[in-house]
């Protein structure tokens, strides 16, 4: 969990499909069919300023470096790691009459769900005398085992008692967004252990 963000993209990524026309021998159209669209999933841009060694290990499998105490300070470009992957949660405060219209008095966010985006690498990386900008590109896939999640997302009462989803993610879903009132967790870099186990669609 991280509060450096730049920016991300979801871009869909989509097949329209062939269409079809049935013509007369004389040339006339007689009937035409649209192909129907297919949608593949997200492209994923993430820009950041600054990540934990932890964090590009989980998004991109490459291992950490550790100095002599156990503490991470790095990691290793590795080759890519196609059968692996991560969620990826996304909070922006809404401003404004949204959050008079959700009912709660301390602020409301749109929540992103990306529950499976794999493919995860860094991207061009100059160093130079200006700012340095990591890019993390991946792509989503459909399922992923989330569920309803692990973590306290929405409210499940009029009192604004946090809950995890209160429906569970559909196994051709690759991206769910809502209006919560429950604010984003505080921002860490270390490893934070799942509760619930990982794989817990119902």
């Amino acid at each position: 969990m991280f509060d450096c963000l730049a920016s991300v993209a979801m871009n869909p990524n989509t097949d329209d499909g062939d269409d079809v026309s049935y013509k007369a021998a004389n040339g006339r159209q007689c009937g035409f069919r649209r192909g129907c669209p297919t949608f593949n999933g997200y492209d994923v841009e993430v820009n950041f300023f600054s990540v934990s060694p932890e964090f590009l290990e989980i998004t991109t499998g490459n291992p950490v470096v550790y100095d002599y105490a156990g503490k991470a300070i790095g990691y290793d470009d590795c080759s890519l790691q196609c059968n692996s992957g991560f969620a990826l949660e996304l909070w922006a405060e809404v401003l404004g009459e949204d959050v008079c219209a959700t009912g709660g008095s301390g602020g409301a966010w749109i929540y992103f769900l990306l529950p499976w985006v794999t493919n995860g690498i860094l991207g061009d990386l100059e160093v130079g005398s200006e700012a340095v900008t990591l890019q993390l590109t991946g792509a989503t896939r459909a399922g992923g085992g989330w569920g309803t999640g692990p973590y306290d997302v929405i409210a499940k009462d009029a009192a604004g008692t946090p809950s995890p989803l209160l429906t569970p993610l559909g196994q051709t879903c690759h991206r769910r967004t809502m209006i919560t009132t429950v604010a984003p967790p505080a921002p860490v870099c270390d490893y934070v252990p799942v509760t619930g186990g990982l794989c817990l669609a119902s």
